[in-house]
């Protein structure tokens, strides 16, 4: 099982807590990851990525094992920390300004 960590306007939109837990049959990926997110949560679809693009949204981040992803292809195999569920995959929404 793979940990996923949303930040709060995600979890009051999906109406789950701050972790849940997904299954992947492949390694894990960004992409594949966000796809079994979506699955398992379609009022999620639109929110992390745009559905017609697949590009991140602004403000929407993605962190693992003290790393950003965020700007790495979808296609990136991510460490086996995060495939084993002892590390999380973190979506975080960002802000700007102050």
């Amino acid at each position: 099982m793979i940990r996923v960590q949303l930040p709060y306007h995600l979890q009051n939109l999906a109406r789950t807590g701050r972790e849940v837990e997904i299954s992947i049959e492949a390694e894990p990926r960004i992409g594949s990851i966000l796809d079994a997110l979506e699955n398992r949560y379609p009022v999620l679809r639109g929110t992390i990525r745009d559905q017609i693009t697949g590009e991140r949204r602004p403000f929407i981040r993605f962190f693992a094992c003290g790393r950003d992803w965020s700007l790495d292809a979808y296609d990136v195999l991510l460490p086996e920390s995060v495939a084993d569920g002892s590390e999380p995959f973190r979506i975080v929404g960002a802000m700007a300004g102050g």
